[in-house]
C-alpha cells in the first residue's frame, strides 16, 4: 500500500539529534498529532491542542507529518523530494487541488518555522514581516506550527524544552498579529522603535526617573538594543544603571525569565554594563564555558566609545532547587567579575567532552554574508559540540578586530549551529571577500584544531 514506507522502515539517522529511526519518527510524529487532541495535552501544548480544535482538515496534518521525512536517504534535500511522494499519494487517493497543495507545501517547509525561530532574529518586525508573507494566511500557520510542535517532540525527548517552546510560541503569536492586521498594515520598524522608547520612558519618569536623565543613560546604545530587548529589561537596565557607581566595577544583572518570550522561557537573563570599551566577550564567553552554562542568545549593541553592554541569554544544563539557584547566581557573578578582572588572560578549567561526543565529528562548515543585510555581515558557522567552542569563536573575533552585534546559538545533538551578526572595527559590513576569506580560514583552522583535541 505504501512502498514509500517501506523504503525507509529501519532506516538510521547517524547522529546525536534524532535518536529513532526514520519510520518510528515517522510514526512518532504522527502519535503526537492525535495527542493534541487530549484534554490532558492542553497545559503542555496549549497553542497546538487550540488549533488541533480548529484545522479545517485535520487528515491533512497527518498525512504531511507521514510524508515530511520520506525522501531521506534518497540524495538531496528530502524536504524538497518529499513533495513528488507527497504529491503522487494525494493524486492516487484523489485528494482535491488545495488539499494537495497544502500537503505538499506543509512537506517543503517542514523546517521552516523552527529554522526561523532558533536562528533569526523574532523580534525585528522585518522577519516577522518575512515569515508572515511566506505563511501567507492563518491556516498555513495553524498546520505549520502544529507540524513543527510534533516534529520536534518526536525527534528527541530532550529537545523541546522551555526555551525553544517559547521561541515558538512567540514567532507563531507575532505572525498570528501580523496576518490578522494585514502585512502592508504592519508597524515598521521606525514605528515600532519610536512606541518601545516612548513607553519604556514613561515607566521610568513614573519611578522618579527624570526624562533628560534617562536620554542621557540610553545616549549611543543602537536600534538593535532597543528593537532586540523587551520593554521590561529596557526598564531593568536603565533603573540600575540610574544607580550605578563606576567606580564600584563592572554592572552585573542576573534575572529570571525576563526575557520578551510569552511563556516562563526557563532562561536566565544576564546584563554587563562596562564602563570602558576594551573588548571582552572571549573572557565572558569563557566565563560562561567555566561555569557550564549554554549560551542561546548574545547582544552587543553598538555604542559609543567609553561604555560596553552585553546581554546573554543562558540555559542551565540541569534544573536547580531554589536554595541551590542562589548559590549558584552568587557563583555566576564571581566568575563573570573574575574573567572580566582578568581579560585575555582568564583560564578556564579543561572540560572533558562526553564519550558520546567523541564519536561524532560534524564537518565544519562557515559561510559569511555582506549581501544579505545593509548594517551587518551575516556568519554562520556549523561545527562539532565540542567544551568551549564559543569561546574559541570569540578568541578569533577578537584577533581579527571583528564586533558581534548578536549571535544565535543552537545545539542539536552532535553539532552546533551558530549565527552571527558581525561588524569590522568600525562597526560596518565586512564587504571585504579577501578578509572574509582570512576570516573563514582562521575559524575553519581553529576549530578543527579545537575539535581534533577534544577528540583524542
Amino acid at each position: 500500500y505504501l512502498p514509500e514506507f517501506e523504503r525507509v522502515v529501519g532506516q538510521m539517522q547517524f547522529d546525536l539529534f534524532h535518536i529513532y529511526t526514520v519510520d518510528a519518527h515517522t510514526l512518532q510524529v504522527v502519535r503526537n498529532m492525535r495527542r493534541f487532541r487530549y484534554k490532558n495535552q492542553q497545559q503542555e501544548f496549549p497553542i497546538a491542542a487550540h488549533i488541533h480544535h480548529r484545522l479545517p482538515k485535520i487528515e491533512l496534518l497527518y498525512i504531511a507529518g507521514f510524508f515530511h521525512d520520506l525522501a531521506k536517504g534518497k540524495g538531496g534535500d528530502h524536504s524538497e523530494l518529499g513533495i513528488e511522494i507527497a504529491s503522487a499519494f494525494c493524486a492516487r487517493h484523489q485528494l482535491g487541488t488545495w488539499d494537495t497543495n497544502l500537503v505538499c507545501w506543509l512537506v517543503k517547509n517542514h523546517l521552516l518555522m523552527s529554522t526561523t525561530a532558533q536562528r533569526k532574529d523574532i523580534f525585528d518586525p522585518d522577519v516577522v514581516r518575512d515569515f508572515a508573507e511566506q505563511m501567507g494566511d492563518q491556516v498555513r500557520l495553524d498546520y505549520l506550527y502544529a507540524l513543527t510542535v510534533a516534529d520536534i517532540n518526536a525527534t528527541n525527548p530532550t529537545l523541546w524544552n522551555s526555551w525553544r517552546d517559547a521561541l515558538m510560541s512567540q514567532l507563531y503569536l507575532e505572525t498570528k498579529r501580523v496576518l490578522r492586521l494585514g502585512v502592508d498594515n504592519m508597524i515598521d520598524r521606525e514605528d515600532y522603535l519610536a512606541q518601545v522608547q516612548l513607553r519604556a520612558s514613561a515607566k521610568l519618569t513614573a519611578k522618579g526617573i527624570a526624562l533628560e536623565r534617562v536620554r542621557s543613560l540610553w545616549e549611543g546604545l543602537d536600534d538593535d538594543y532597543f528593537l532586540r530587548e523587551s520593554e521590561l529589561n529596557i526598564i531593568n537596565h536603565t533603573e540600575s544603571l540610574d544607580a550605578y557607581d563606576p567606580a564600584t566595577g563592572p554592572l552585573i544583572l542576573i534575572e529570571d525569565s525576563q526575557s520578551r518570550l510569552t511563556t516562563d522561557s526557563g532562561v536566565t537573563h544576564i546584563f554587563i554594563h562596562l564602563p570602558s570599551d576594551q573588548p571582552l566577550f572571549f573572557a565572558i564567553v569563557s566565563a560562561f564555558d567555566q561555569l557550564g552554562m549554554n549560551i542561546v542568545d548574545a547582544r552587543i549593541p553598538g555604542n559609543t566609545k567609553g561604555r560596553t553592554d552585553y546581554t546573554f541569554d543562558v540555559l542551565e544544563t540541569q534544573p536547580l532547587s531554589q536554595q541551590s539557584r542562589e548559590n549558584r547566581l552568587n557563583r555566576v557573578r564571581q566568575t563573570i567579575n573574575q574573567a572580566i578582572k582578568a581579560g585575555d588572560d582568564f583560564k578556564v578549567s579543561a572540560r572533558r567532552t562526553p564519550r558520546i561526543l567523541k564519536e561524532f565529528n560534524a564537518r565544519t562548515q562557515i559561510s559569511i554574508d555582506s549581501r544579505a543585510n545593509e548594517t551587518f555581515t551575516l556568519l554562520e558557522v556549523v561545527a562539532a559540540d565540542r567544551p568551549g567552542l564559543l569561546a574559541k569563536l570569540a578568541r578569533v573575533f577578537q584577533s581579527h578586530h571583528i564586533q558581534i552585534q548578536a549571535a544565535k546559538i543552537t545545539t542539536l545533538g552532535e553539532r552546533v549551529e551558530d549565527v552571527f551578526h558581525i561588524v569590522n572595527k568600525n562597526g560596518l559590513p565586512m564587504n571585504d571577500p579577501d578578509a572574509e576569506a582570512q576570516l573563514s580560514k582562521a575559524i575553519q583552522a581553529e576549530l578543527d584544531q579545537h575539535i581534533q583535541r577534544f577528540s583524542a
